[in-house]
């Protein structure tokens, strides 16, 4: 099967499973004990008749009062329409896509940046900590990452905060990445919506410095934990792939140590670390929400957990849509990067 074929059949898998967690989500939200309007009306209930009367007209207007195969019919109807709904009891009025493009370049950004080092160190950390197995090298590697599955994410920026910014003063104002003083300004400059781009693309060095001042703590936060896991990885793939038979015909041969290990052994390796790493990639973007609510960051994730305490729907419905079709492809550019890797999978 060529790659072509092989993408095009992937693509048409991945359509059932979106609708399938479209519809879960959209089934899950209407079994919630509130609806949209009651979330608004808080706990007092109604206080007269004439609000009571504009509740059951809401109702009606949205169809809540339909059985819910109609509301979802209705509701995919609207989205081949691209209408994702307004904001009911989290932003009355605002229109969900709107919401949620707010959100997305935050989360984008930080998940981008966090990867990319991750990755990187991660990488590296696992290869170092394999080649001198059972070394003081190998036992600090395993040390610092046994510590970034160990440490909660949401102390860890707690305590850099407090050790950095409020007692050391060496990184100082860069805790709340919403109250920058280019907040405002950005909202004309916007072009790509990640704020470090734009910032490179309208020659604006200031705002680039002070985005990348505010983007210091909460990239290595998310970036500490994810290191762990490719490291770990990294170094158990490494181990096993150096003791194969064509390992000791390359020693054999004469190649050198450093031959052995990126010419020869790395690439075999890291088909799990590209797993990790795409997992990884699509988990983050919608499970950052701690650390977005230490570092003040309003992305995907706080916008998410909001929209669940406000009960609006449609934003639910959204969010959870669109994390879901960011998660699957990413998985499906996961598996199309092992071709390039190894050349012994073929599709």
């Amino acid at each position: 099967m060529s790659l072509l074929k092989y993408t095009i059949r992937r693509i048409l898998a991945l359509i059932p499973i979106l609708f399938g967690v479209l519809f879960m989500s959209f089934v899950l939200t209407r079994a919630m004990p509130d609806n949209p309007y009651k979330a608004l009306l808080g706990d007092g209930g109604f206080k007269s008749d004439a609000q009571r009367q504009e509740y059951l007209n809401n109702v009606e207007r949205l169809g809540l009062d339909k059985p819910v195969i109609s509301q979802f019919l209705i509701y995919v109807g609207a989205l081949f329409r691209g209408d994702w709904g307004t904001s009911i009891s989290m932003q009355n009025g605002a229109d969900v896509w709107d919401l949620l493009m707010a959100a997305f370049p935050k989360s984008i950004e930080i998940t981008i940046y966090s990867m990319v080092f991750a990755t990187i160190i991660g990488i590296r950390a696992g290869i170092i900590s394999a080649v001198n197995r059972n070394r003081p090298k190998d036992t600090a590697i395993r040390f610092v990452a046994l510590a970034g599955v160990a440490i909660p994410v949401f102390w860890m920026g707690l305590m850099l905060q407090y050790i950095l910014v409020i007692k050391g003063q060496i990184l100082p104002f860069a805790t709340n990445y919403n109250s920058t003083k280019y907040e405002i300004s950005y909202a004309d400059d916007k072009i790509t919506g990640l704020r470090l781009l734009d910032s490179l693309i309208n020659l604006d060095f200031g705002m680039f410095w002070d985005t990348f001042l505010h983007l210091i703590l909460p990239v290595f936060c998310l970036s500490f934990i994810t290191i762990a896991g490719i490291t770990r990885q990294t170094r158990s793939s490494m181990l096993e792939v150096l003791e194969l038979d064509y390992i000791r015909t390359a020693r054999a041969k004469g190649c050198t140590e450093k031959q052995v290990i990126y010419k020869h052994a790395w690439r075999n390796a890291m088909i799990p670390t590209i797993t990790i790493v795409g997992l990884n990639v699509a988990g983050l973007m919608g499970g950052a929400v701690l650390t977005e609510h230490t570092f003040n960051l309003s992305g995907m994730g706080v916008t998410t957990l909001l929209a669940i305490r406000a009960v609006d729907y449609y934003v639910i419905n959204a969010a959870v849509f669109l994390m879901t079709f960011i998660f699957v492809v990413v998985n499906l550019i996961t598996d199309l990067i092992y071709g390039l890797v190894d050349p012994r999978i073929r599709y």
